[in-house]
């Protein structure tokens, strides 16, 4: 298992990164450039949306504004970008993600990341990536983790130009309070954490003084 403070601490830019446990999930995003870090988390009726902080500042809002979060009745969305809405939408996880691919961002190529957890603690995990050029879809499921304990899924696997996409099994991890998971992401880069314990939602924003 994975100490999930350690790792964040010792890993200054992974990305964004999505964490489910048996009572709590919980989104983060990070951000080199100006536009990426121009942003917020904002409650909506159904989950949570990105937003920019200073609309003057926005360059290209196209992967940086989405629904993160959405709560259906199937379960809990949680994605890095718009497939939130096609898993919605379409209502089947894998049927869903199979219709999308990475983020055209080149060279970095975004791998897109997705969760969804399940009402009876059950939960899938995703990345479409880039591979020799086509579309690698990887998905993961967990009949469901033990308590403390969970998955941790991230973009990146660490800095670098162009990003070294995740690779491998989403980390055996454990899970500590919201908090410490925010004070633990790197300080220069973290933008927001959404955390999700035991259906109580906490909204971290560093453009907000938190």
């Amino acid at each position: 298992m994975t100490d999930f403070l350690a790792f964040l601490r010792g890993n200054p830019y992974p990305g964004r990164g999505i964490a489910v446990g048996k009572d709590r999930v919980y989104y983060f995003i990070m951000g080199r450039s100006e536009n990426s870090r121009n942003r917020i988390f904002e409650r909506t009726e159904d989950g949570i949306r990105t937003r920019a902080f200073d609309e003057s500042r926005v360059t290209d809002p196209s992967l940086i504004i989405y629904h993160p979060v959405r709560r259906t009745p199937r379960g809990l969305i949680v994605t890095n970008g718009d497939q939130t809405d096609t898993i919605r939408d379409v209502g089947d996880f894998r049927k869903a993600l199979m219709t999308r691919t990475y983020e055209p961002d080149e060279p970095n190529y975004t791998p897109r990341i997705s969760a969804l957890c399940y009402p009876d603690g059950s939960f899938e995990l995703s990345i479409l990536k880039r591979s020799g050029g086509r579309c690698l879809r990887e998905f993961f499921c967990y009949e469901g983790c033990e308590e403390g304990r969970g998955r941790f899924l991230s973009t990146y696997q660490g800095d670098g130009n162009p990003l070294p996409s995740f690779a491998g099994e989403p980390l055996d991890i454990d899970l500590p309070e919201p908090e410490e998971v925010w004070r633990a992401l790197n300080a220069e880069n973290k933008v927001a954490l959404y955390a999700c314990v035991n259906g109580t939602v906490t909204l971290f924003n560093k453009l907000l003084g938190d």
